[in-house]
């Protein structure tokens, strides 16, 4: 087979792809191929040296270039070459070949010292090495230069191009050099004329790719009804300095009129290997999918239809999935990751927020954690970022080992049992105790005589969101949002769809109009469109708190969820499945964002370092409005710790994947702090020594706890993740003046003293059902307990106040 090296040296042609059919377009200046026929001659001549000409197949003559452009133009574009409208806008994305006729040589290998060389000998080859370590190097740098060279005469050459037809190039990208190698290409996205795009492709031998970064044409119905709507309504682009939320999915159509003001185009990348960078469009079947995803980041569950709307927030756009909806085995989720952070979170605005609505089609092992979702454990803690990851979805109907909503159903296992069975688990990656994992619940109940839905009501888990509990029993989802519900059919045998009559049991989302249809629609459910609605809480709480760490986003989203109304009365067993359908319960933005006159939030501000043997103490007060004689009504205590450590994923059990673990306790009524103290410093090594009922003494009769077998909510315990949350409703008038937590550290598996785990603590108070006012009284009653501890001057800090 011919090195396409050896096009170079002995043909002087340069490559401008090769194909993976063998086929190779090359470019020459050479017009008469003089120096291809001269060696063609030797070597029919028998000259010795011209046998490489015989390695050549053939050589294709091509007068209207048909077999180059089928090579260079995407499949829309050959389908739209004959009619190109020569005064249509088009925007693509160009792949120009730089290769020229220079490469970077070989680095010298380093001398290896023998073991009988003489100290001269050895200072000679040393010597020698410098000598050609240098020539090497000026060798590489011209390489270097002349490349630059080459790729600004052609840059300039593709501007004028551009210019000539009153067009615009509106991003450029080159693969950078590496050590040992130069680009052979540079990418640039250009917006022309029909005819000026015709003109380049047809004249500029260096072309060696043309594509669509997005739809190009649509059926002009279709297009009318989207001029409309664009007309009516204007999104207004987010502030510079805005949060951005980077979208980890199959792309997005950012030429969208309803997304394009908001999106950070000039990050947008493609990390699909052997695709151009640049190649960003969402082309999922039938009508994108990181598209609806973004569209949810935006705007959550109302499309804006009129007037001005201003974004919130920038949309970021990492494609990793390709036209099938599928990540290529080629590449790796953890190394993947990597790059996005590194892209996005150290690019130009610092992004900490990841929507990943991307999951494995089965569920998760539990054996180990997986290195995509320990991956995503220490990108968090290193970087606090956060990823906010949808649990996956059970199919409509799969296989037996893997079955799907109509195989549960045909073995016998109803809705909503089979979402306990092992094979309803969350996916890989959505076990990561970091990331904040998203299910999805319905929107209404609906039956006709056709079809029913599953769900019996609002705000039951869908029938396709996969469910916990987790790895190592971690709640899991930790918060559920509305992505739709399937329906059976009342055939025998049944099926599991989608069907139109259902659309408003499905979320309202913005499609791509890549192959046509409408701006947005009501067509698709899934948990991947559930987790978008979280994503925009924590946007919201990065806009209003943006020195804060993302683990308390975390947690005041998750403090924010309640569970709905339907569960009201079921008993404790029940609310173990439960929890482990929705987590706990529905978020809700204003709770997470903002404190009322009736519940306020007090929070640690900034991350808090424990060590293991660490115990930090907190003293949350309660007014004395709340608490007066002869008033008795219900005060809602909730309390929620988010915590990030160093994982290792060759550990098999929750106490020792992460260097240093977590979890708090509450004081016990009238217990002195000295006493609470030692109290929960009190080793715990056995888990299952841990028998006693942690509402024993206690002022709260918390719904969880620690220990599955006690507590409102059975079957769970809330210190087996990263995120902890509990909740008590207790009398008014049974409250004490104060109460405390205590934030207890243990050793996992580093035995280093100075390891940390990196912490935030959330408590809420909210009277139910009563109008009154303890936002200000809290307030001053802060002010007072800090100033007492200040004149105190406790030691280390035993006791701190939480503000709000």
């Amino acid at each position: 087979m011919l090195d396409l090296d050896e096009l170079r040296k002995w043909f002087g042609f340069e490559v401008v792809s090769e194909e993976v059919d063998g086929f190779v377009i090359v470019a020459s200046e050479d017009l008469d191929l003089n120096e291809f026929n001269k060696k063609l001659q030797e070597f029919v001549g028998g000259v010795r040296g011209s046998g490489t000409v015989a390695r050549v197949y053939n050589l294709h003559e091509d007068p209207d270039q048909s077999k180059r452009l089928t090579r260079i133009l995407s499949e829309h574009l050959q389908e739209e070459w004959p009619k190109l409208r020569e005064d249509g806008d088009y925007t693509v994305d160009v792949g120009v070949s730089c290769s020229g006729d220079f490469q970077i040589p070989r680095r010298p290998n380093a001398p290896k010292r023998g073991r009988r060389m003489t100290d001269k000998t050895w200072a000679k080859r040393e010597a020698d090495y410098a000598t050609n370590l240098k020539e090497w190097t000026d060798a590489r740098n011209d390489a270097y230069m002349r490349w630059d060279a080459l790729a600004m005469e052609r840059e300039d050459i593709i501007n004028s191009f551009v210019a000539d037809y009153k067009g615009k190039v509106l991003n450029q990208f080159s693969t950078p050099h590496s050590d040992t190698s130069l680009s052979e290409e540079f990418t640039v996205r250009i917006c022309v004329k029909g005819r000026g795009l015709r003109d380049l492709v047809l004249n500029f031998a260096f072309v060696f790719e043309v594509v669509e970064p997005d739809d190009i044409v649509l059926p002009q119905t279709i297009r009318e009804t989207l001029e409309r709507e664009m007309e009516a309504v204007t999104i207004v682009p987010p502030d510079e300095d805005a949060p951005a939320v980077c979208v980890i999915d199959s792309g997005i159509q950012e030429g969208h009129y309803l997304l394009n003001p908001a999106i950070d185009s000039a990050s947008s990348w493609n990390f699909l290997p052997e695709e151009s960078p640049t190649d960003v469009a969402d082309y999922c079947p039938p009508s994108g999918h990181g598209t609806r995803v973004a569209g949810a980041v935006l705007f959550g569950e109302v499309i804006p239809r009129t007037g001005s709307h201003e974004a919130s927030w920038w949309v970021q756009n990492a494609r990793v999935l390709d036209a099938g909806n599928r990540m290529p085995e080629n590449l790796f989720p953890p190394d993947l990751l990597n790059s996005i952070i590194k892209h996005f979170h150290e690019g130009e605005r610092l992004t900490r927020l990841f929507n990943h609505s991307i999951t494995a089609s089965a569920p998760c092992r539990t054996r180990h954690m997986s290195a995509w979702a320990a991956e995503i454990d220490r990108l968090s803690h290193e970087y606090d970022v956060l990823f906010v990851v949808s649990s996956g979805n059970i199919l409509p109907s799969n296989t037996a080992t893997n079955p799907g909503v109509l195989e549960h159903l045909l073995a016998g296992r109803t809705y909503p049992g089979y979402l306990n069975e092992d094979s309803s688990r969350v996916s890989n990656p959505s076990q990561s105790l970091q990331a904040l994992t998203v299910g999805s619940i319905s929107y209404r109940e609906y039956e006709d005589p056709d079809w029913a839905a599953c769900a019996p009501g609002a705000e039951h888990p869908s029938a396709f969101s996969r469910s916990g509990l987790g790895i190592w029993k971690s709640i899991k989802p930790e918060v559920v949002e509305f992505g739709g519900d399937n329906f059976v059919s009342r055939t025998t045998p049944p099926t599991v769809s989608t069907p139109p009559c259902g659309s408003e049991c499905y979320p309202e989302m913005i499609r791509s109009t890549h192959q046509g249809g409408p701006a947005y629609s009501r067509d698709e459910v899934g948990t991947s469109f559930a987790a978008p609605k979280v994503t925009r809480i924590a946007a919201r709480l990065q806009e209003i708190l943006p020195e804060e760490s993302c683990l308390l986003y975390r947690a005041l989203i998750i403090q924010s969820a309640r569970w709905p109304d339907w569960t009201n009365g079921t008993t404790p067993e029940q609310r173990g499945d439960i929890v482990r359908r929705i987590g706990y319960g529905v978020p809700d933005m204003e709770r997470a964002t903002t404190n009322s006159e009736f519940r306020t939030t007090l929070i640690t501000s900034g991350d808090k370092d424990i060590k293991a043997g660490g115990c930090h103490v907190y003293q949350v007060p309660i007014p004395d409005e709340v608490r007066r004689p002869g008033q008795e009504f219900d005060v809602l205590v909730e309390v929620t710790l988010s915590y990030a450590a160093e994982p290792r994923r060759t550990r098999r059990n929750r106490r020792r994947y992460l260097s240093t673990w977590v979890d708090w306790k509450s004081s016990y009524q009238n217990e002195d702090i000295s006493e609470f103290r030692t109290r929960a410093l009190k080793p715990k090594d056995d888990e299952e020594a841990e028998e006693a009922d942690e509402s024993a003494g206690s002022t709260f009769k918390w719904a969880i706890q620690t220990n599955p077998i006690h507590g409102n909510v059975r079957g769970v315990s809330r210190s087996s993740g990263t995120v902890q949350k509990d909740w008590a409703v207790i009398k008014s008038n049974s409250l004490p003046d104060d109460f405390c937590i205590a934030v207890v550290g243990h050793q996992g598996w580093s035995k280093d003293p100075d390891s940390t785990a990196r912490y935030v603590l959330a408590v809420s108070i909210e009277v139910l059902g009563h109008d009154i006012p303890i936002y200000t009284r809290i307030q001053q009653r802060v002010a007072e307990l800090q100033a007492e501890v200040e004149a105190e001057v406790q030691a280390e800090n035993e006791v701190e106040i939480l503000a709000e």
